[in-house]
Formats: structure tokens, sequence, C-alpha cells
């Protein structure tokens, strides 16, 4: 037991001693160097008035010096306190400075002091008083000891809920959901009523357990109670109800509530947005547009978010920019999803826009922000800036790698893409299922098979991947884009699970090939198995058929899209159709297509028509889609090409001079052809007319000679050669369309 003051006589503490215990503020109290005799306190009972006025001024330097975070003072201040005052007299006093003390070792994790004020208070007998038992459960919950915090509360007998709720919450805090409902059970079992702090945190429980049951008997409990119409607790139902996917009732809750806050908009936006219900989250925003201009930053976000979900990159950022009109702070979130919806639509200025903003708000240098605009000057095709920001990134991680090359990968620059890429692997940085998949396109585009197999058996190895589907996935579409059917068909019956996407690489590349009816019955195959095919799927189908001639099949699938797939047909699909239709002969109907569709015919459309006309002799039909070209004034210096030949078929040389003058004016001039050539030790670029290579003469010696093996043969017929720039046009759409 603590000694008693009245009774004995402490010799050895000095007015000194005692003053090392004080902050230096309060030494301006003479009193305490005057009451002492010959440097000896005397005995306390004698001098009850200045006993009492150093208790209390110990008491006050231990909550000073515990505010400071000295913790060695208070400690030795509480013995003082102990010699000083009586556990019966002065009872409030050791439960506050018992409190202060737990509460400062929590926050300064001094577990070891923590538990021996623990024994303490039970060796004083305060373990069951409400003010400690508390603390005591916040204390032990800061450590995680949950287990120890459990044995506090349940051991108590406080019938406030106070220590229940701050064990539930850590519980909740701690991911431990079972436990926490128990507990809660517990706490009902003791006869404990739960107030507006229980119900929130055991409803949180609920919602991540996913435990509908128990939380529509919480539901019961609350609508019994008065905490029916509480703002807290009713944001926490229509949060748990959301997240179960309960969204009716949610909603009934929200409309029945008789005051809203921003909690509760945000509760029923993020809970469709959660379920994807993207429209329902726009029209709950917009209602809270109009009654509350408390909009949170945490509710834009996930607007703007949600805009960059459903395709709407250009609603993201008419959004980001009235939140900053309003005046609202943007943080590094809005930032990143703005910085994404630029990267998607290609406009680089609104990027730099943001880039400024960042910069002017010390927001780029945040790694996910920096590794955004790295992103988004790569898609912009601005690799120098996009490569400055890279090297400026000191720690790059994974994923700062990835922006980087991807972005080299995006517009086929193979060799920096590869450089980089090794240098990552140098650097000790371990390639994720987002860095191969980067990669795989450019070794099929670059018919780089050698390098594409070394990824494949990297894959096969490190089957751990976060997205194994993806990969493999991409594994099937670097075989396919490279000819190698065979081996992309091994790779599609080794996938234990298929997607859409899966299906859609081997479709078009059998369309590419030429195999319509293999195509076909995978298409078939596909539904057979319930996978639902997308509009990417249908226009590789549709080529499928245009490339083997399948016409019936083809005007079949076509009109069956939207009655059985739910697929509106897009531009992409009409120009299949007007493929179909071009390379059957059927000239007509193809013009028919293009007048009656939807959509203002691309260039690329009026070029497969165009080619069509010229196969099948039709000049007028030809002309027509060649005026139509040419107002378009196209980029493309093929295009030109083929009309010069329609021309030039047709005996027109006035119109094929106005083509050539046209070119000359516009600056159009045709690309060289350029192939990729393997020559064992690595792969090297040909250009047409090209004679930088050491052994050109050799090299175009031979080709003659293979040139004229292959007229004798009849697989080279000069009269009747034409450039199939629809299927160039629809390599290039696969490549941008499909998902990997």
């Amino acid at each position: 037991m603590p000694l008693n003051p009245s009774c004995h006589v402490i010799g050895s503490l000095t007015a000194s001693r005692i003053q090392k215990f004080l902050p230096k503020s309060w030494k301006q109290y003479p009193n305490l160097v005057d009451i002492h005799v010959g440097n000896y306190f005397p005995v306390l009972g004698t001098c009850t008035t200045n006993n009492e006025f150093m208790i209390h001024i110990l008491f006050n330097s231990l909550k000073e010096f515990a505010r400071r975070g000295r913790l060695l003072k208070p400690f030795e201040t509480f013995s003082l306190i102990q010699f000083y005052a009586s556990s019966t007299t002065h009872y409030d006093i050791f439960v506050q400075s018992i409190s202060t003390l737990l509460l400062s070792c929590a926050k300064s994790k001094l577990l070891l002091q923590g538990k021996q004020l623990h024994s303490h208070t039970i060796y004083m007998g305060f373990e069951q008083h409400p003010i400690l038992v508390p603390k005591l459960v916040t204390f032990y919950s800061n450590f995680n000891l949950l287990v120890d915090a459990y044995f506090v509360t349940k051991n108590s007998n406080i019938l406030h809920p106070l220590s229940w709720n701050i064990l539930i919450s850590s519980y909740v805090r701690n991911g431990q959901f079972k436990e926490a409902i128990s507990t809660y059970k517990n706490m009902i079992t003791k006869g404990i009523t739960p107030d507006n702090f229980t119900y929130p945190s055991v409803l949180k429980a609920c919602s991540e357990n996913l435990d509908l049951i128990f939380g529509r008997e919480i539901h019961d409990s609350i609508k019994s109670s008065d905490h029916r119409w509480d703002l807290f607790v009713n944001n926490s139902l229509i949060s748990m109800y959301g997240k179960i996917g309960e969204l009716d009732v949610a909603c009934q809750l929200f409309n029945e509530m008789p005051k809203r806050d921003a909690v509760s908009w945000n509760a029923m936006i993020s809970s469709y947005a959660a379920k994807g219900m993207w429209k329902e989250a726009f029209g709950i925003f917009e209602k809270m547009s109009e009654e509350s201009d408390n909009l949170s930053i945490i509710t834009w976000n996930t607007i703007i978010g949600g805009c960059l979900r459903t395709g709407n990159f250009n609603g993201a950022l008419r959004l980001l920019s009235q939140l900053r009109y309003c005046g609202s702070h943007l943080d590094s979130v809005a930032l990143i999803v703005g910085l994404s919806a630029c990267s998607h639509i290609k406009a680089i200025k609104p990027g730099r826009e943001i880039h400024g903003f960042a910069v002017r708000c010390y927001f780029d240098g945040f790694d996910n922000l920096r590794n955004a605009l790295i992103t988004m000057y790569s898609r912009c095709n601005d690799l120098r800036h996009a490569y400055m920001l890279f090297r400026l990134v000191k720690s790059k991680t994974v994923i700062t790698w990835n922006s980087i090359i991807s972005g080299y990968s995006h517009w086929d620059r193979y060799e920096d893409a590869s450089f980089l890429f090794r240098e990552m692997l140098l650097s000790g940085i371990e390639p994720n299922f987002v860095t191969i998949a980067a990669i795989l396109p450019l070794c099929a585009r670059m018919a780089n098979l050698q390098h594409g197999k070394e990824f494949h058996c990297y894959i096969i190895r490190h089957a751990e991947f976060d997205d194994y589907l993806l990969l493999m996935n991409a594994l099937v579409d670097m075989y396919a884009r490279s000819g190698r059917i065979v081996e992309a068909k091994r790779v599609f019956d080794s996938m234990n699970e298929r997607d859409e996407v899966t299906y859609t690489s081997l479709i078009a590349a059998y369309g590419l090939q030429g195999d319509g009816q293999s195509a076909l019955k995978l298409f078939y195959d596909m539904n057979r198995h319930q996978i639902k095919p997308d509009h990417v799927t249908m226009v590789a189908v549709l080529s499928a058929c245009s490339h083997s001639g399948l016409l019936n099949e083809g005007q079949m699938l076509f009109n069956k899209m939207y009655s059985d797939y739910g697929i509106v047909p897009s531009l992409e699909h009409f120009a299949c159709m007007v493929d179909l239709f071009g390379r059957a002969g059927l000239l007509y109907k193809a013009k028919e297509v293009i007048a009656k569709m939807p959509f203002k015919p691309t260039s690329s459309l009026w070029a497969t028509f165009l080619g069509a006309c010229r196969i099948y002799g039709n000049t007028d039909m030809g002309e027509w889609a060649a005026d139509k070209l040419l107002e378009m004034r196209p980029e493309n210096s093929g295009y030109y090409v083929l009309i010069a030949n329609l021309y030039a078929a047709a005996g027109c040389w006035d119109k094929l001079a106005e083509v050539r003058t046209f070119m000359r004016n516009l600056g159009v001039r045709k690309d060289p052809g350029c192939a990729w050539v393997d020559v064992g030790s690595g792969f090297s670029p040909f250009l047409v007319a090209d004679t930088s290579q050491p052994q050109a003469k050799k090299l175009y010696a031979l080709l003659e000679s293979l040139t004229e093996i292959m007229k004798d043969d009849g697989d080279v017929d000069r009269e009747n050669l034409v450039l199939d720039y629809q299927q160039v046009q629809e390599g290039r759409t696969f490549s941008n369309s499909l998902h990997i």
C-alpha cells in the first residue's frame, strides 16, 4: 500500500528537489521554497493547507509534462503524488493521474510502462473505475492487443457503452469484423444499451462481412430506440445497405431522412458507384448540387472518376474545370483523374495546365501524379517530356517504368521500349503483368517472336501474376498477329479461363488469314460458353466474313447484333459491311450502306469502297468515291496512290495529273515501305530503294531472282496487283481496339 502522508515524514524531499518536477512557468510561487524547516519538510499532517496546495501543483505538473511528451517527469511526479496524497481522500487525483499517464503511454507507444500502470491500478483497487476502464481499453487497442482489451471490457461492471464502443471500433479498424459483431452481441447480453456511437461501428462490421441478416436485426433495434432519426446512425445504415447491394432499401432510407449532410449524399453516390450504376450516381450528384453547396472533394472525385469509367473523358475535364471555378481546392486524386482523361483523348493542352497547377501546389512530387504525367505526355506523343519526367524520378517503382515503357510501346517505338525494359531489369525492378502486356504487342508488330517466346516462358514460370488471364490473352494476340495461328490456338487451348478478349484475338487472327469458317466456329463456341461478345468481337467476326467471302453469314450477324447481343452498330461495323459487299462485287449495296448509315464516312471507309470499285472496274462509282475522299484531304499518302491508280486504269490522265498536283500542293509524300528482317544476330530494317546496307547489291540481286520465280509460278500478277488498304486499316483498328 502507498505510504500514508499523515503518518510519515519525507525527510529526503527538499524544496529544491520538488522544484525539478515543476514547469519553469510555475516557479513563481515562493511558498514552495518557504515551507521547509532546516531543508526538511514538516510532517504533512501538520500542514494541511500547504499539503493540498502541493498535491494540486504536482497534479498540474504531471498533466503539463504529459502534454509536452516528457514521460519520465510525469511518472516521477506521480510517485511524489503518492507520497503526499491518500488514495482514499484524494481519490479523483489518483484516477485522473493514472488516466493521463495511460493516454501518454498509448500515444508514445510505451507498452511496458502502460502494463505497469494497469497492474498498479489493480493493486489500488481502481480496475473497475468508469474513467480508467475506457482508458485501459484504448491503451491496449492502440497496441492491437485486442484480447487484453476484450478482457478488460468483459470483466468490468460498467453499464455505460463507452468501453464497448472503443473495443468494437478497434476490431473494425483491424478488419476483425466477426469479432466486432460477437462483441456487440456480448454487450447486449450483459444488458448494456447501445448508443449512437455503437451502431455505426457494428453496422460497418456487418457491411464488410456482408452480413445482411444481422444488419437487419440491428436496423430493427435502431427503430425501437431513441436513435431512429440520428443522422450518423442513418448514414451508417445507408452505407451498410449500399455496400451489401440492397440499394432500394438504402435509397428509401435516404429519402426518409429528415436531415441530410454531405456524408448522406456521399454514401448514396458511393453505393451506386460501387455497383457501376453511374447513371443513378450522376442523378444523385445533380440533386445534391441543387440542394446543397457543401460538395466535398471526395464527392467530386467520385463523379469525375465515374465520367472516366464511362468513357466521358471530356465530361471529366469539364467537371474538373467546374470544380476549380467553384473555388474548391483540388487534391492529387482529382489531378490524376484529369490527367487520365487527357491521356485517353490525347488532350495535351489541358494536360499541361494540370501539370502547371500540380507544380504550383507542390503535388508534382507525389509518385502517383508523376506516373500519371508520364503516361499523359507519352500518350499525347510528347515522348520527350515524358522521358524528361521519367529521368527526374529518383526512386522509380514498377509503375513508373510501366508508364514510360507503355508510352513508347503505344507509338511502336520498339527499340526504345526494349532498351528501357532491359534497363528496368538491370535496375533490379521485377516486371509485373502490365510490363509484359506492354512489351508483347511490340514483339508481334516487329515479328520478333524470339523475344515473344522468352516472355511466354517467363509468364508460365510466374503463374502467380495478379492478372494472369490478361497476359495469356496478350500471348494469344502476339502469336495471332505474327501469323502463328497454330501457336496461338495452342495457348488458347491451354487456358483454363477465357473471356471475350481471348476469343476476339483468335477470331481476328483467323479472319486475317482468310479462314472465316474457323473464325465463325470460334464465335459460336464463345456463345455456347455464355461469353458475351463486345463491339470489338463483332468487328473481328464481320471482318473475318469479309475476308473469306461469307456474305450471308456476315449479313446475318450484322442484323442480329442488337437483337441478340445488345450491341448498337458503330462506324466500324458499317465499315465492315461496306468491305463485305465490296469484296463480293455488290457495289450498289455497299453504296447503300454508306448512304443510310448514321455516321459520317471516314477516309478509310471511302478508300475501302474505292479499292472495290477499282477491282471490279466500276469507274463511275470509283470517281464518286475518289471525289469524296479528296474532299477530306487525308494525310495517308496511300489513299492518293489508290486514286491515281484508279484514274490511270480508266485512262483519265487529266484527273491523274490533278491528283499529283493536289499531293504536291498539300505536301503529301509517300513514305517508303519498310520491312524488318531477322539476320541471326538481331533485326535490321530494310526500306524501299535502300542502298545503305553493306550487302545491298547482293540483296537486290537475290530479290530480283525471287521475284522472277514468283512470276513464273503465277504468284505475282502485275496487271491486277491491288493494295488492300482496308486490310492495313483493319490491322490498325484491332491494334488500338483489343483489350490488352
